[in-house]
């Protein structure tokens, strides 16, 4: 399944509420986060999301309320030195 970067602002969401929000992405029925990173001092969060389309994960984005600064689909990824193909 493709994968996706997004970055997401956090605005006034304490350590608690950015753990309770990413519980919430990893627990997608469709479209999911796999991983979440997040930097409360400059109030962002990354996530490795999976999902079937870029609007597929759109989708789910907005229907969860989630505001997102930009999504990145992964094409390729290095493994073992060398650049393969990540899907």
């Amino acid at each position: 399944m493709p994968r996706y970067l997004t970055q997401h602002s956090l605005a006034c969401l304490t350590r608690q509420g950015a753990e309770a929000l990413a519980q919430r992405m990893q627990a997608g029925g469709g479209p999911r986060a796999e991983r979440v990173l997040v930097n409360m001092v400059e109030g962002k969060m990354i996530t490795e999301c999976q999902a079937e389309t870029r609007e597929a994960l759109e989708a789910w984005l907005s229907s969860e309320k989630m505001h997102y600064d930009w999504i990145m689909r992964i094409e390729w990824e290095l493994r073992n030195g060398q650049l393969e193909s990540a899907g």
